[in-house]
């Protein structure tokens, strides 16, 4: 394909964050192009462990995520699936008194942020959920928190933009972009050329390319989780977990299988990455701590991804500091599939309004800087890679 295609708005990659963009553009009536490398899904954020959880974010990004909690509700009608949404409620476990008064003190701090969080001493614990290991001496449970299949979910939002009227072009691999003094010229390795006033850097893990050649380096490292699932089983665990401090979290989905993830793995190849026997062996110890039911229980598959991680684990979100037109959403640190619609729908709104409605100023770009001048007609290679997010 071939010829030059004119547009209001340019989305560089189709995960969750970006396709939300496209979807959140398109319902307001703007032009939209999305262009993916691969396939709308096909990396982090549709290879991720599939949380769906508030509980545990930083203050800052609840907000954003709160307005998440609001769309996710609304999955259905939006991108014409709920793809396997279940607000079972998301149970941080305290495996030390330690533990336990961090989760206490995260209690109070969010409070007004409507979490409803519900702290559990063992007593209660115990009671509650018998399936949790002696090794946890309380927990605190945000009841409406859950988890999803991401497989459908970020593909479904990608197919929601292109029937709101969304230009969706997979296999398109960027080779050059640049800034003409009035709009980007995006150029891709299979002829399609288009030309639009925004840019919209979506593009997980290797976003940082791209704000690199508009003069806004900014310190992101790969990460690389460790993930698997076991083979179905009885069904036992009914809210999706995870742990004060990290080191493992798992749920369990209506086919019995329980998906659990902690560690990290290593990278194969620019374009795959593994968990690495080390992780494995980590994520079943502390699973037959956590989770005595899993005992003896077999791992079918594993696999890991590629994601991007800043030094305060904080994401980017919001416009350039070089660049007026070009919009940052990137550097989730493994957590971007709850909060990702929300700030597709930011993103939009500061292509519509000039503004968002949630507050995003803690996640500028301008925090990492001292700015370059931007380089207009830099060729940019994005590598490959398969993540998770």
């Amino acid at each position: 394909m071939s010829g030059l295609i004119e547009t209001d708005a340019i989305v560089l990659g189709g995960g969750i964050v970006g396709a939300s963009a496209a979807l959140m553009l398109a319902r307001r009536g703007k032009a939209v192009v999305l262009l993916e490398r691969d396939f709308c899904g096909s990396h982090s954020s549709g290879v991720n462990y599939g949380g769906v959880r508030r509980q545990g974010r930083p203050l800052s990004q609840l907000p954003l995520s709160q307005r998440a909690h609001e769309i996710w509700g609304n999955l259905l009608e939006l991108i014409g699936t709920d793809g396997e949404y279940m607000q079972s409620g998301h149970l941080k476990l305290a495996r030390s008194h330690e533990d336990m008064a961090a989760l206490q003190t995260y209690a109070q701090s969010t409070r007004g942020f409507g979490l409803g969080l519900q702290l559990l001493d063992r007593a209660e614990l115990r009671a509650r959920y018998p399936w949790v290991g002696d090794v946890a001496v309380g927990a605190s449970l945000c009841p409406d928190d859950g988890h999803a299949n991401p497989r459908l979910i970020s593909p479904a939002f990608a197919r929601a933009a292109q029937r709101a009227g969304a230009q969706v072009f997979e296999q398109t691999k960027v080779v050059e972009i640049e800034h003409d003094g009035h709009a980007f010229n995006v150029h891709c390795a299979n002829g399609i050329k288009v030309r639009a006033p925004w840019l919209l850097n979506c593009a997980g893990a290797w976003a940082g390319t791209v704000a690199a050649q508009f003069g806004e380096s900014v310190p992101m490292r790969s990460g690389h989780p460790a993930m698997l699932v076991t083979e179905p089983l009885p069904m036992v665990m009914d809210v999706s977990t995870g742990v004060e401090g990290g080191g493992i979290y798992a749920r369990q989905v209506a086919r019995g299988n329980c998906v659990l993830g902690g560690g990290q793995g290593f990278a194969l190849t620019p374009e795959q990455a593994r968990p690495g026997q080390a992780a494995v062996l980590e994520i079943l110890r502390n699973a037959a701590e956590l989770y005595p039911f899993l005992a003896g229980a077999q791992a079918i598959r594993t696999w890991s991804g590629t994601e991007g991680y800043l030094p305060d684990r904080e994401p980017v979100i919001g416009p350039s500091t070089t660049r007026a037109g070009l919009l940052h959403g990137f550097g989730f640190a493994g957590s971007g599939f709850q909060i990702g619609p929300a700030v597709g729908e930011a993103l939009a709104e500061l292509v519509c309004s000039g503004s968002a409605t949630q507050p995003i100023e803690a996640f500028s770009i301008g925090r990492f800087q001292t700015t370059q001048p931007a380089r207009a007609g830099t060729v940019v290679q994005l590598p490959r890679g398969r993540s998770r997010q």
